[in-house]
């Protein structure tokens, strides 16, 4: 039996939660509280091993163990599930919903691939799109269409490349031409335009209401819509955003920490064929499918600017009316579109158990007196310091949820004022969102490109993608802090 637990896991890593399972009961009944902060620690330990095994698995087993020792109860678990609800909508049908809207993405990123000649302007190019797009849809989606993007255009190249006599009509193909420094050439170029993607995607999903989960779950606490929270994000997203641009023009300018690597030639001429063939062959119906698109694209961003219904219905509401109009009617069609968020909904229902257990235990309402003890001017810097250090080695969902609620509890008793909720609010938000690219484990968009079929593709390691993370760490992290500190 334990040979198959944990699947393919390593053997220290399945040792390990055994230990943890095991050693949790004895400590539950010498000290409850002492268990509860020892289950924190190796909830988190679960969530920085993700590449090792999805923290559902791991994760989840902590928390079932949470409800048999009785840290907290099946029912406080569901109030939590419940109050949050919106989130588990959000994801659940607006990520489907975007999943059909997949084919216009990628016609779009595909023509910014093939107009933009300059690097520079094409990476700045791919990072404004990235934000754009994950403050109106979702981070992971948005990522998603980068790596399919990416992985369609190393595939052209890859066959032209096995078989470069069959493509080679006018005989300007050369194999020794496509192999060596050409190919390693090609790899920078697309690991870097990924990476600057899915920065962008920390970029814009930071603005927004539903630009991650935990902004619509803190969003949800302040009573905020769509445009609410956009203006009490703006005077720290805004020159984050400008200062993240900024940073994508240096790297590619000096071609420090692996950026600048630029498209070469010959494989710019063998995606540019593709494309050319591709928009040959496309069907009247897939036109008129990419038209349907865009009028969905339009109808999202009017429904969220006048919060006209609440997120996921919007997000079920476009399922409806794309997959109608496109003739998508087989159910054998449409459930592939639920696949990609469903895994991780599930993993948020998890964190709601523990999120619970934290509550009944009162394990952070010592850490959260002893900040809002501190001079008012600055309990939002130290806010969005300990949430960016916690987000950036386990999740930023898991740590917003735990602190808004602690944060709300406090307004609820009278210890804060609703400004000063507001601003606290924000620095919670703005800090599970903006350091937390420092590491795969904090950003779930981050983690999907590592664990893609991309990442070999383009010889993307972990240690790589923090290594190309830094810059932005730092600018992004200290830009937002400063603003933090200056603006609440």
């Amino acid at each position: 039996m334990f040979k198959y637990f944990l699947g393919n896991s390593p053997k220290w890593f399945k040792i390990s939660m055994i230990a943890f399972l095991i050693i949790n009961i004895p400590v539950y009944y010498a000290s409850p509280t002492v268990a509860a902060w020892l289950i924190i620690g190796e909830f988190i330990f679960t969530l920085a091993m993700a590449l090792k095994c999805y923290p559902l698995q791991s994760g989840g087993l902590l928390a079932i163990e949470v409800l048999a020792l009785g840290l907290t109860s099946p029912h406080k678990a569901y109030e939590e599930v419940d109050h949050n609800l919106e989130v588990i909508l959000l994801l659940m049908f607006m990520v489907a919903a975007i999943y059909f809207m997949k084919p216009l993405l990628m016609y779009i990123f595909s023509k910014v691939f093939i107009k933009v000649k300059n690097k520079t302007v094409l990476s700045l190019f791919f990072v404004i799109i990235a934000a754009v797009l994950s403050a109106f849809l979702d981070a992971l989606t948005v990522t998603a269409v980068l790596i399919s993007v990416a992985v369609g255009f190393y595939g052209v190249y890859h066959k032209i490349h096995s078989s470069a006599e069959d493509y080679d009509k006018d005989g300007i193909l050369d194999r020794k031409e496509l192999s060596g420094e050409t190919l390693e050439q090609f790899r920078s170029f697309l690991r870097s335009l990924v990476m600057h993607g899915v920065v962008g995607t920390a970029l814009g999903g930071v603005c927004t209401l539903v630009g991650e989960p935990q902004n619509l779950l803190i969003g949800e606490r302040l009573g905020w819509d769509f445009i609410e929270f956009f203006k009490q994000m703006a005077p720290i997203t805004i020159p984050v955003l400008f200062a993240g641009l900024l940073t994508t023009v240096v790297l590619e300018s000096t071609k420090i920490f692996d950026f600048g690597a630029k498209l070469p030639n010959i494989a710019a001429r063998i995606i540019k064929n593709y494309t050319e063939e591709e928009d040959a062959k496309r069907s009247h119906k897939e036109k008129m499918g990419l038209i349907i698109q865009a009028i969905a694209g339009i109808l999202l961003i009017i429904g969220l600017a006048l919060h006209i219904a609440p997120v996921g219905f919007i997000g079920l509401a476009l399922i409806i009316l794309q997959t109608a109009f496109m003739g998508i009617t087989d159910e054998h069609q449409i459930g592939p579109a639920f696949e990609e968020a469903l895994p991780f909904t599930g993993l948020l229902v998890v964190f709601f158990v523990i999120v619970a257990m934290i509550h009944d235990q009162h394990l952070f309402a010592p850490v959260i007196h002893w900040v809002l003890d501190q001079p008012r001017e600055s309990q939002a810097g130290l806010f969005y310091l300990a949430n960016g250090a916690l987000s950036a080695i386990s999740d930023n969902v898991f740590v917003a949820t735990v602190y808004i609620g602690e944060v709300e509890a406090a307004f609820k008793q009278g210890v804060i004022d609703r400004t000063h909720f507001e601003h606290l609010a924000t620095a919670i938000n703005t800090g599970t969102n903006l350091p937390s690219v420092a590491t795969p484990n904090g950003q779930a968009a981050f983690l999907f490109l590592l664990t893609s079929s991309l990442a070999p593709l383009i010889n993307l390691s972990y240690g790589k993608m923090v290594k190309m993370a830094l810059p932005y760490t730092i600018v992004l992290g200290g830009v937002g802090y400063i603003m933090v500190k200056l603006m609440l």
